[in-house]
């Protein structure tokens, strides 16, 4: 959620169970605001909150003025003091899906995994033992990357494409009415279009290109990984994902006001075909 307004925004996810002091607070805001000037980011975004068993990871989001790339990743564990995390490497990606279990809290900490490998066909075959090591700063890296790959999503019409290809707020969205703020098919992962390009050419035509070029959550597989629900009437709709619980995101009917937050342990929920 965009950091400019902080305060008021934590309140419409409370009935999801997440809070943050109001020395948490009052921190981020006044360092995220430092953090933008720091490093001349065109807007920053309070990513959410992995938490540990000695201590929480704080993070948060900047970009320039193409929204959709070039993100850059900061962690924090005292709401004050910023660290640039390392993009996630591929593997990174790998390994931090072998690893289970909390985070520590500890960046420098390094988790070890030793498991038996094959090698070899029919009865000439030897075992041998693989040991893989991982920091976990970048295990946090890798977590954050599928997090926002799986559950980063926005309202369809909340940001425009231009010709040149950058990806900008759209200054003309309104807000999606409470009829289309109830359907799926009005959210879009805030990523590069992976599958609506698979469209067919029907399809396509009812499409406006310049803002249509997301990926629609109603796609995904498996499906039924999404809880739509509304709240306080119609006056506010929370989406949550069933893939990594903790992940919320919240939108006001027929205004502006949107955001999304993520406060669990970093682990993907691995029971979700047994809940559907």
């Amino acid at each position: 959620m965009d950091a400019e307004g902080l305060h008021l925004s934590m309140n419409y996810i409370s009935s999801s169970g997440i809070v943050l002091s109001a020395e948490q607070k009052a921190a981020l805001e006044t360092s995220m605001v430092i953090l933008r000037t720091n490093y001349k980011f065109h807007k920053v975004w309070f990513w959410g909150k992995i938490l540990g068993i000695k201590d929480d990871y704080f993070i948060a989001q900047g970009a320039g003025r193409n929204e959709l790339s070039n993100r850059k990743t900061l962690y924090s564990l005292n709401c004050v003091e910023w660290h640039l995390l390392p993009p996630a490497s591929e593997t990174a990606m790998t390994n931090s899906k072998i690893i289970h279990g909390r985070f520590q809290g500890d960046p420098s900490y390094e988790y070890e995994h030793t498991e038996v490998k094959r090698v070899g066909d029919g009865e000439d075959f030897t075992e041998e033992e693989v040991t893989i090591h991982l920091k976990e700063e970048d295990r946090l890296a890798a977590v954050i990357s599928s997090i926002d790959e799986d559950a980063a999503i926005v309202p369809r019409g909340a940001f425009v494409r231009t010709p040149l290809g950058e990806v900008h707020t759209n200054r003309s969205f309104e807000g999606l009415s409470v009829t289309e703020a109830g359907k799926l098919s009005s959210y879009m992962h805030f990523r590069e279009g992976q599958y609506h390009t698979k469209k067919t050419i029907k399809e396509k035509a009812d499409l406006d290109p310049s803002i249509d070029f997301l990926d629609c959550i109603e796609e995904d597989i498996p499906r039924g990984s999404w809880s739509l629900k509304f709240e306080r009437g119609s006056g506010l709709v929370c989406l949550r994902s069933l893939m990594w619980l903790g992940q919320t995101f919240y939108h006001v009917p027929d205004s502006r006001k949107y955001g999304r937050v993520y406060v669990g342990t970093g682990e993907k929920n691995l029971d979700i075909p047994f809940m559907l």
